[in-house]
């Protein structure tokens, strides 16, 4: 089997936003929700295989499937396109690799955040309150737009993020840093 660095060998390096290198078959495994970094930060790490429901509640993941329209090979919204999203915000906070050729890993896709998991999560809440908006926005009905308009007035992203996380528990055993 070929090496990693060698052509046709596989990538297992991956450069973080901070500077850092971490080897992706050593550091990031699916149980990986944070990286402590030789930095001294605390990374967000995401995998291709964790579901959107990390970041928002069932039934939204539901709504988001319905509505949104991948322009890939996709059928549904998936944590990637979301974290695609999120790159596309903060280029120079985000680092990814493609490691769908390499079956030492567990996953596909890794991205590895400047931001710490709670601030990312935030982030994320913000951009698909975006995106429904933009949705909602297509809808063409006034008085539609209008509701969503005041509910997000009474929305405290911080506050949600805060209740979700207790709820779901990202303390247990599964969702620790390396």
């Amino acid at each position: 089997m070929a090496e990693p660095r060698v052509p046709g060998g596989r990538e297992s390096e991956l450069e973080l936003p901070c500077g850092e290198v971490v080897d992706t078959h050593d550091d990031l495994h699916m149980g990986i929700r944070a990286y402590d970094c030789d930095c001294g930060e605390r990374h967000a790490v995401v995998l291709d295989a964790h579901p959107l429901a990390r970041w928002v509640p069932e039934f939204l993941v539901e709504v988001l499937d319905e509505t949104v329209e991948p322009t890939d090979d996709h059928d549904e919204f998936t944590t990637a396109h979301l974290m695609g999203i999120v790159m596309e915000e903060f280029p120079e906070k985000v680092a990814a690799i493609d490691s769908s050729e390499d079956g030492a890993v567990g996953f596909s896709m890794a991205w590895v955040t400047d931001f710490d998991s709670r601030r990312l999560h935030e982030i994320v809440v913000e951009l698909l309150v975006e995106l429904m908006e933009h949705a909602v926005s297509h809808a063409e009905d006034d008085a539609v737009m209008e509701e969503f308009e005041e509910q997000m007035l009474q929305f405290d992203v911080g506050a949600f993020v805060e209740e979700y996380r207790a709820e779901r528990n990202f303390d247990d055993r599964h969702d620790s840093a390396v």
